[in-house]
């Protein structure tokens, strides 16, 4: 199994249900074909760098997961499907990635445990 990140950007028209229930949505593709979510960040609505479909923001969201290689194919066929995904893009982490990820995770879950 390889470790993958995934990243994409719905629609800024959604409410915050809907949005939520996209996510969960393409969490329950990976989860039905056998993926391990290892970790999930809602990034919130942002600025766009330039127009996509005439829209200027949309909420990000990043999803990295272990899977097999054939789960990718299922999830962007999902995502291509989808009119609320107005990009996204998956990538295969090598080792130094996956370790810069956990660190960033390590970091991150030390900073809420401060707060």
């Amino acid at each position: 199994m390889n470790q993958y990140e995934t990243v994409f950007i719905l629609t800024p028209v959604l409410s915050d249900v809907q949005m939520k229930e996209a996510v969960e949505k393409f969490k329950a593709v990976l989860q039905a074909e056998g993926a391990e979510i290892i970790n999930e960040e809602n990034w919130g609505l942002k600025k766009l760098a330039y127009p996509i479909q005439k829209k200027s923001t949309g909420f990000y969201q990043l999803v990295e997961f272990k899977a097999d290689p054939s789960v990718i194919e299922k999830l962007e066929v999902n995502f291509r499907r989808d009119e609320r995904v107005i990009r996204f893009l998956t990538f295969r982490m090598d080792k130094y990635a996956a370790e810069y990820a956990a660190k960033r995770r390590n970091v991150k879950s030390a900073k809420k445990e401060e707060n």
